[in-house]
């Protein structure tokens, strides 16, 4: 149960990382922002439309009489919003980390050089391009592994009793397992870690991953918060990539990134 303290413990330092570095967690904030701008643009025309597009797919329904045809309805619309919804929560981390790439690329570093002792970071030595593309690739499977449980857990959430207690609970930390896949990918990849090498490590250490990503998956639930917390979860997270791989960590992070050299970098 350790492991889940120290979890938090790196999404805290994380935060406090980038609120020490002004000038990076400006520039990690605009990833976050576009993304938001895109999936509150496509919610609000889910709810716009949602009734015409159910109404569209269920002719078979238009005989019905009154309350069914309504009731029926209703219902399906409700459905579409709510997936609409798990969809957006699932995969506004992995967009905001593809959009913001670059950005989260050198954040990272900069962690990375600040908690070393020898003050060097790992390089993947690939071209951007190259990296955007492993990026999305590997998103794409974790966004599918991720769907393939929401749909299962919004099928159990059926279930009398079971389904408003244990799957909401189980929901929490399958989200933040994922949300912890995605942040760290960013320091795991620039060391040459594959996904499923990924899904291995963080499975080894469920506790750890589960103290970081499901308090930041729970926050996340609060409109904005999420675009706030992601320039300080893609530090924490690389803290915890360097503790998941035995790579030790300087106390006392903050002091290099402040040097000269660093600030015109």
């Amino acid at each position: 149960m350790r492991d889940l303290g120290t979890g938090f413990t790196y999404l805290l330092k994380g935060q406090r990382w980038v609120a020490r570095h002004g000038k990076q967690y400006g520039f990690g904030l605009l990833p976050g922002l576009i993304t938001l701008v895109l999936y509150a643009a496509a919610l609000v025309a889910l709810g716009v439309w949602g009734e015409d597009t159910v109404t569209w797919a269920t002719p078979f329904a238009d005989d019905w009489s009154s309350p069914w045809q309504g009731v029926f309805r209703g219902f399906l619309t409700a459905v579409l919003f709510a997936l609409g919804l798990l969809l957006a929560v699932l995969t506004f981390t992995a967009v905001t980390l593809l959009i913001g790439q670059p950005f989260y690329e050198n954040l990272s570093e900069k962690v990375d050089r600040d908690v070393d002792p020898n003050g060097t970071a790992p390089e993947s030595g690939l071209p951007l391009w190259r990296e955007l593309w492993i990026s999305a690739r590997d998103s794409l499977r974790v966004v599918a592994r991720a769907l393939i449980w929401g749909v299962l857990l919004f099928a159990c959430g059926f279930i009398p009793f079971v389904g408003q207690t244990v799957v909401p609970v189980i929901g929490f930390f399958v989200t933040g397992f994922f949300l912890t896949e995605e942040l760290t990918a960013v320091a795991l990849q620039r060391r040459g870690v594959e996904l499923r090498a990924r899904l291995t490590l963080l499975r080894s250490r469920k506790t750890l991953v589960w103290g970081f990503g499901t308090p930041l998956g729970l926050s996340f639930l609060v409109p904005f918060v999420a675009v706030f917390l992601m320039p300080g979860a893609v530090a924490g997270a690389t803290l915890m990539a360097r503790d998941l791989l035995g790579e030790e960590i300087e106390e006392g992070d903050g002091e290099r990134a402040e040097e000269p050299e660093d600030v015109t970098s």
